[in-house]
């Protein structure tokens, strides 16, 4: 058994820009954001000046439930760099709000993930004041 963990301390951290930073403090803060168009309605996970959907730049940000389910998965034996623990389970999450999320799965042994799975986020330091969101099995 192989059970699939946060990365520890040490791996690269993100750099936050002008469009990420709200995304970046929630984090921190343990929660969840995303972006919502409020003339079309749809939800974005990646932080835009625009809309993709119907191109407004009438953005704002709202908390998600962190609640949703794997859409697709893999897991990684050979990691980018060597601060890196393997292995882990990349997963594209389907958002109960409607958006994907790019996480990894945690907290169950590297041959269980599986498409359908009901996932929560949860957060995990890793150095310089900055969390990130990880996945693990619906309680």
């Amino acid at each position: 058994m192989t059970l699939l963990v946060p990365q520890p301390e040490g791996i690269p951290l993100p750099t936050p820009s002008e469009f990420s930073e709200t995304y970046w403090e929630g984090c921190a803060r343990g929660e969840l954001r995303f972006q919502r168009c409020r003339d079309c309605g749809a939800a974005t996970h990646t932080p835009a000046v625009m809309c993709a959907v119907c191109t407004s730049r009438s953005l704002t940000w709202e908390q998600s439930s962190g609640l949703g389910e794997v859409y697709s998965w893999t897991v990684v034996w050979r990691p980018p760099t060597a601060d890196f623990v393997v292995p882990y389970a990349p997963v594209i999450v389907t958002m109960q709000e409607g958006w994907e999320l790019l996480s990894n799965l945690v907290g169950v042994d590297h041959t269980e993930p599986q498409v359908g799975m009901a996932v929560e986020v949860e957060f995990h330091p890793v150095g310089g004041g900055v969390q990130l969101p990880y996945v693990a099995p619906r309680r």
